[in-house]
């Protein structure tokens, strides 16, 4: 039986750990090969290929930073030379440094734009410059829920996931004409090591927030993602999904 993304390769940033590596894991499992970029030390990006490759399919690993704007077309370049194509793009690095407006650094204002926007930017161009040749391809974005809301001590964070909602929207309205869908994900509050590091009020309160009564795991953004990249939903680009559980109702 043929898997549904076999034969494909898939490009995911921050796929070392968290969401990225979730949504890595099920799109290798549903038979696409990988090409996993992350910040992380040698030690951890080694584990977490070792990881995706239990999963099936080829795992190339590629240590990058993506506020690094020249290092998205390397790493494009590198994944057509080592596994011959490219199908798929999911921008799933980011970061947070919250702090309220009064407190807020420039340095902590421009780590997460430069991470959440910029990244996205960068590897989206990248990887358009090979989906118009190659007349098709799917790019999802991992924003976030905070991007339609006034959050305490997030307003870098809610502007870079805003301003990644406009770049999807954008994107997909370019490159739609070349048979690119462009799509977002919106998370509410997921558990991964960036959300475990807040207090356990914060996330206790996140959970009872939700319509659900719990936080979200990273598969189920990953779920999410690989529905956006496959076939069923070839007619949908410019779209948000939000994935949080009934949080932002």
């Amino acid at each position: 039986m043929k898997l549904e993304f076999e034969g494909r390769v898939a490009l995911v940033t921050g796929g070392a750990s968290g969401i990225g590596r979730a949504c890595a894991w099920e799109l290798a499992r549903a038979g696409a090969d990988l090409f996993v970029v992350d910040a992380a030390a040698e030690a951890q990006l080694a584990q977490a290929e070792n990881l995706l490759k239990a999963a099936g399919g080829r795992v190339v690993s590629f240590r990058a930073d993506v506020r690094e704007h020249a290092r998205a077309a390397q790493a494009v370049e590198e994944s057509l030379a080592r596994l011959g194509r490219l199908d798929l793009l999911v921008n799933a690095a980011g970061t947070t440094a919250d702090a309220p407006l009064w407190e807020l650094s420039e340095e902590q204002w421009q780590l997460v734009l430069d991470t959440n926007l910029k990244g996205a930017f960068s590897y989206t161009q990248a990887a358009a410059r090979h989906f118009r040749r190659a007349r098709g391809g799917r790019v999802v974005n991992v924003a976030s829920i905070e991007a339609g809301r006034g959050r305490f001590g997030l307003a870098n964070y809610a502007a870079s996931k805003a301003g990644l909602v406009a770049l999807t929207r954008s994107a997909a309205a370019e490159l739609g004409r070349y048979g690119v869908c462009v799509n977002a994900v919106s998370p509410g509050f997921i558990r991964t090591p960036l959300v475990e590091r807040l207090p356990e009020a914060v996330r206790e309160r996140a959970a009872r927030e939700s319509a659900l009564g719990r936080m979200g795991e990273p598969e189920d953004v990953a779920h999410a993602v690989l529905f956006l990249c496959s076939e069923r939903a070839r007619h949908i680009t410019g779209a948000v999904l939000n994935v949080d559980g009934g949080q932002s109702l």
